[in-house]
């Protein structure tokens, strides 16, 4: 999931809550639950719109999949290495970040009569409506992918995905109100589990046949 409500916050906590190496494994433990719980699970639905879409156009053969994991990673780690740690993370505005914050600090330091300033309000409220837009559609995708996986252990239960994904977001956001860092807290160990989850079913198939 993309750790479905925090795309609706543009705040992140920066407490340090438990002090030393303590409230700095807590910071880690919890932008892991927000901010790279996100990226950890949008290949759920990334790979599986790919062979589906335009009724199957693209074919899940050996050079399409390889094609579209090479594209999945890179693009991972070009947002993770480039993207957030050079410039989101350093859009500071006392603690709080997102593109809200982000036209916030550049309306602070564009003075009002420049020639900039009508850019700067213009690509602000860009900005802000495709955040919007993706806090509304982007949980919705993800947590339905995510209880979609039940159809494949239990067919039975095709008919409750629709109401078990209304309820999980409904949850995610009604928790929402009381903080990302509440959140954080909550997915942290989630994706710490996901990820773990999925190095140990995939690395015994990746070293039991390393060229397919």
């Amino acid at each position: 999931m993309t750790t479905a409500a925090t795309q609706a916050s543009p705040e992140t906590d920066t407490t340090d809550h438990g002090g030393g190496h303590g409230g700095v494994a807590a910071l880690v433990l919890a932008a892991l639950g927000v901010v790279f719980g996100d990226i950890g699970t949008s290949p759920l639905y990334a790979m599986q719109t790919v062979f589906t879409i335009d009724d199957g156009a693209v074919k899940p053969t050996e050079a399409n999949v390889y094609g579209v994991i090479s594209m999945v990673f890179w693009s991972i780690t070009l947002i993770v290495s480039v993207k957030q740690l050079m410039f989101i993370l350093r859009a500071d505005n006392d603690g709080e970040g997102g593109i809200l914050s982000l036209a916030y600090l550049t309306r602070r330091f564009v003075p009002t009569g420049s020639r900039r300033f009508g850019l700067v309000m213009v690509l602000g409220v860009i900005g802000a409506s495709l955040f919007f837009g993706d806090s509304l559609i982007t949980p919705a995708i993800s947590v339905l992918s995510a209880v979609e996986g039940l159809k494949v252990s239990a067919p039975g239960l095709s008919d409750y995905i629709l109401p078990i994904g209304v309820t999980i977001i409904v949850a995610l956001f009604a928790v929402q109100r009381f903080g990302t860092h509440l959140v954080g807290r909550f997915f942290g160990p989630v994706m710490v589990a996901w990820f773990l989850t999925l190095a140990a079913l995939g690395i015994p198939h990746i070293l039991a046949d390393p060229g397919s």
